[in-house]
């Protein structure tokens, strides 16, 4: 489904934030990349998304290398991006900010509301509510719900759980969770939270310095051990 070789990449010529990534992640799996702050988390996300160039390596999807394609095409493709901060527009109500999925890809107004509703139905009772007065576990959910208007086939998520309040941390886990089965979407999640990441997610990749330094299949059995293992 999707899996990334040989990456480098930077916000400069002479520079790069990452290098010599390699992960793969199958379809309708769950994969979390952790890592501290300046890891080359949010780099790595932004490279596949297009919004940062790669200078050496290939990003493969659907068995296309999509390295050198531009965001809009990527998004195009079906990767959606739902980045740190959210980018809740706040003046538009929380119905109006679902609904700007629809322009990406021309959906029915209706389809939308229920595919956001079904997912985060707490939305629903605020639907009138302007973006800027939600709480910030509001705020994401109404990010994430917005991004799954478009169908994407795969989710890139930036630290999600990032100042939101546990309950809706678990909440949203348990919809990752649901909507890589309902929706055949594949996830990748960059987050710095490790027992939440990697309570639900199917494989992680621990980034350091810019570079991965350990990697390992998730199960049951070894869940607890591989979270407290990680030091960030």
């Amino acid at each position: 489904m999707f899996e990334i070789r040989n990456l480098t990449a930077g916000y400069s010529e002479e520079s790069a934030a990452i290098h010599n990534i390699n992960i793969s992640i199958p379809k309708n799996e769950i994969c979390a990349m952790v890592g501290s702050n300046g890891a080359g988390k949010t780099t790595l996300l932004k490279s596949i998304m297009g919004l940062i160039p790669s200078k050496q390596g290939e990003i493969v999807f659907n068995g296309a290398d999509i390295s050198k394609f531009d965001s809009e095409r990527i998004a195009q493709l079906g990767i959606a991006y739902v980045p740190q901060g959210r980018m809740i527009f706040p003046y538009l109500t929380v119905e109006e900010n679902l609904l700007l999925g629809c322009e990406v890809r021309k959906m029915d107004l209706n389809k939308a509301r229920d595919i956001g509703y079904t997912y985060f139905p707490d939305l629903k009772d605020i639907h009138k509510r302007k973006g800027g007065m939600l709480s910030g576990g509001q705020q994401q959910q109404l990010a994430i719900a917005r991004m799954l208007v478009i169908e994407p086939k795969m989710v890139l998520l930036d630290e999600p759980a990032e100042g939101i309040q546990p309950n809706v941390v678990q909440d949203i886990g348990n919809i990752l969770k649901k909507i890589t089965s309902d929706l055949d979407v594949t996830v990748l999640l960059v987050e710095q939270f490790v027992s939440f990441a990697l309570s639900f997610a199917h494989s992680y990749y621990f980034l350091q310095g810019g570079e991965i330094s350990t990697e390992s299949r998730i199960t049951e059995e070894n869940r607890n051990t591989i979270i407290k293992s990680i030091k960030l």
